[in-house]
């Protein structure tokens, strides 16, 4: 017998994680469309989408942009599913998701495998993060020196 309370109410994906899949699909198809035209600027587009959040994320994401430009320049600033992201060689290194993205407490600031943060059999790749301090920027400033060796 099957669970129709389950069925009617299970869709599969959250209204923000299906934004977040448009929001990836509308990246790739304007980078298509760009192709060997002169592309936009990608710094641009996300301090665009920076300056669209909620004060507190827009304050942290900020920051986290500063952070990045100054103890990791060789990422360049791309969107990413809708996120502030940077990547080395297009690939994207680390993100900034705000707690508002995803109706969550707080922001995470996350690194891909090709950050290789590596520290033995086990170690974060996320963060959750709700403010900062100049502990909490040295410790950010350390895993991006780390995430582009």
């Amino acid at each position: 017998m099957k669970d129709t309370q389950t069925s009617a109410t299970y869709d599969g994906f959250t209204a923000e994680e299906r934004d977040a899949m448009k929001e990836r699909a509308k990246e790739l198809k304007a980078s298509a469309r760009r192709g060997s035209r002169a592309k936009a600027d990608p710094e641009s587009e996300v301090l665009a989408k920076i300056a669209e959040m909620p004060e507190a994320d827009r304050v942290l994401a900020e920051r986290i942009h500063a952070l990045v430009k100054e103890h990791a320049p060789a990422l360049a600033p791309k969107l990413w599913y809708g996120m502030p992201a940077y990547a080395l060689d297009g690939k994207v290194v680390c993100f900034f998701q705000s707690a508002q993205k995803f109706k969550s407490r707080y922001a995470t600031l996350g690194f891909s495998d090709r950050a290789t943060l590596d520290e033995g059999d086990l170690w974060p790749t996320a963060f959750a993060l709700t403010g900062l301090t100049p502990t909490t920027e040295q410790h950010i400033a350390t895993l991006l020196g780390q995430a582009t060796k």
